[in-house]
């Protein structure tokens, strides 16, 4: 199974020992589940960014006092 090494500075290593604490996890549990939570947050976001944007108009019509009118045009911003 193919595994990495990663430096930590040691105040740094002492961050990542208390969040795998607070989160009731090993550190080598900790450290695994990281990148997979993230990847699942980014797939998320865009979901989500896409239902609201293919929802807006629907939005819009129930709740027409609640914001401006959507501009149905992605802007500059980056999930």
């Amino acid at each position: 199974m193919p595994s990495l090494n990663i430096a930590f500075t040691d105040e740094e290593m002492e961050a990542v020992r208390a969040a795998a604490a607070a989160d009731g996890k090993s550190l080598k549990q900790y450290v695994h589940d990281l990148p997979l939570r993230e990847l699942h947050r980014r797939q998320f976001v865009r979901y989500a960014a896409t239902f609201g944007e293919q929802h807006a108009t629907e939005f819009d019509d129930a709740f027409p006092d609640e914001a401006p009118p959507a501009q149905h045009q992605r802007g500059a911003e980056a999930a």
